[in-house]
Formats: C-alpha cells, structure tokens, sequence
C-alpha cells in the first residue's frame, strides 16, 4: 500500500499483540480480548483465556463498575 492510500501507516492498533496466559498472537487488538492494566503495563487476555478466568476478572472489579 503506498503512502497515499493510507497516510497514517503507524496505525497504534495494527501492531501484534500477545494473550497474557496463554501466549495466542493476534494481529492488532482483537474486540473481543481482555484488556487489564497490572502495576501500569497493560496486559490482554485471548477469548478463551478470558472466559475461563471470567470470575476472577469480575471479582477485582470495583462495585461501582458492576
């Protein structure tokens, strides 16, 4: 693609990011991963991954949030 059909080739949500647990790799960020923010490093969660951990993730939630 040439510079001008996509003039912002540094797209922040093209890069390849990692599931946390398991390792899974995934071009950009998947809608449907986790996200979680741990001691200020961001951290994504696969839907698998997620979903088998889904009231561990809840729990830490504030009260607020639910």
């Amino acid at each position: 693609m040439d510079q001008q059909q996509n003039p912002h080739p540094a797209d922040p949500g093209a890069e390849s990011i990692m599931c946390s647990r398991c390792g899974t790799a995934a071009e950009g960020t998947p809608p449907t991963w986790t996200c979680s923010v741990e001691n200020h490093t961001r951290r994504y969660f696969c839907d698998e991954c997620a979903r088998a951990n889904l009231r561990a993730i809840e729990s830490r939630l504030d009260s607020a949030w639910w």
